[in-house]
């Protein structure tokens, strides 16, 4: 009997010694959060936090090219593509997609001052007037603003769903970039984008060459050499 009264009476220490840890280490939990939500202590992190590292390569310079011409005018454009693809005596609920991109981009044209020789400029005897003869304008290859663009409904057969359930295919949407930016150069083409450089460029060439002291100023174009 003595040596059961003497038992509960150690497990009754444990258990007091017990009790008193855990208050402590509450108590110096509860004081780390209160002195890092006044700003005492620095921020607490959370452990599991996501950490981005770029790794990423130096920039490599490939080439430098100098530049003889004059960029006359810019052309901003947006183009939809509606472009469905499909296999020959499959549905199109098994096999194939549609697909509708929004499609924004520029292009821009310019007069090629490279070729500009002797017989290009031609000035009168009293040098009062002065002729330029400049090749037509041309375009600079439509670019597609990849940020702007985007695909605005898509619907895919089964087939295709599954192919890109089990492949990743980063060019999966190759295609229609590839047609905006093609449609958007015809645009270009036929806008008045042109006929808007050749102007431009005809009225820098006639502010300049008039602040030189020439009275008549003359800019044809001709074919592009």
């Amino acid at each position: 009997m003595v040596l059961t009264t003497q038992r509960g009476k150690t497990a009754g220490k444990m258990a007091g010694r017990l009790a008193t840890l855990a208050a402590g280490l509450v108590a110096v939990v509860v004081l780390v959060l209160v002195l890092s939500a006044i700003h005492l202590l620095p921020q607490l992190r959370n452990p599991f936090a996501t950490t981005t590292t770029d790794r990423s390569q130096p920039v490599l310079l490939k080439s430098i090219t100098a530049l003889s011409r004059y960029e006359a005018a810019s052309g901003s454009f947006e183009v939809v593509v509606d472009l469905s693809t499909h296999t020959a005596f499959i549905p199109s609920f098994l096999a194939g997609s549609e697909t509708l991109f929004v499609g924004q981009g520029t292009d821009i044209a310019y007069v090629d001052f490279s070729q500009l020789k002797g017989k290009s400029i031609r000035v009168s005897p009293d040098r009062t007037s002065v002729t330029v003869s400049l090749p037509r304008a041309q375009l600079e290859p439509a670019v597609l603003d990849v940020r702007q663009s985007y695909v605005y409904a898509q619907q895919q057969g089964l087939f295709n769903r599954i192919g890109n359930f089990f492949a990743s295919n980063p060019n999966s949407q190759q295609a229609v970039y590839i047609l905006a930016q093609q449609k958007i150069q015809a645009a270009a083409r036929q806008s008045a984008l042109l006929a808007e450089a050749q102007k431009n460029t005809q009225g820098m060439l006639d502010g300049m060459l008039t602040s030189l002291g020439f009275q008549h100023v003359t800019v044809t174009f001709g074919a592009v050499s």
